[in-house]
């Protein structure tokens, strides 16, 4: 990352521990699912730089209190700083996808994924764009991506469902 950088012996034992933790999300616990998620979210929000968590946390202060456009530049900030870290652009991303700038949410999205390809919550954004852009067919593909890395999420099965009987052609 550039700017700063995290121990090669702390990434090995994040890695490991994210392994472990999608491990828990296929397993069969889906009262454990939220609190494995939030854990995942927990070490995908760490930089290794205090000055870079702090503007991921302003801009997720921002896009809390409905403050788009801030939030879009504490966001670009991160970005500017740390180009390599996925959570500056999923913030931004979704900080676009609230302000209703769908095709630049796509982009941001596009560059979390390249960075994170297991980023489930990207992806989630991205399904919803395409469900928003009336491309059911593509949201449902997204969608399918998503509950094979964490299929005991709330609502997603009821959402793949009537997305099935949407692009299948019967009435919801």
């Amino acid at each position: 990352m550039t700017g700063f950088v995290i121990s090669g012996s702390a990434l090995a034992v994040e890695d490991s521990e994210l392994d472990a933790l999608f491990e828990g999300l296929r397993g069969g616990d889906p009262a454990a699912a939220a609190q494995i998620e939030q854990r995942i979210y927990d070490i995908w929000s760490k930089s290794g730089s205090p000055s870079m968590d702090l503007l991921l946390e302003r801009g997720r202060k921002a896009l809390e209190s409905g403050d788009w456009k801030t939030a879009v530049e504490h966001f670009s900030a991160l970005i500017d700083h740390a180009p390599d870290f996925a959570e500056g652009y999923n913030g931004r991303a979704t900080a676009y996808f609230m302000a209703g700038q769908f095709g630049q949410a796509v982009e941001d999205i596009g560059q979390t994924l390249s960075l994170n390809p297991k980023h489930f919550a990207a992806m989630s954004g991205l399904a919803l764009i395409l469900q928003e852009l009336g491309r059911p067919e593509d949201a449902l593909e997204i969608w399918r991506e998503v509950e094979t890395l964490t299929p005991h999420r709330e609502g997603l099965s009821q959402t793949i469902l009537e997305l099935e009987r949407q692009v299948d052609g019967q009435t919801l």
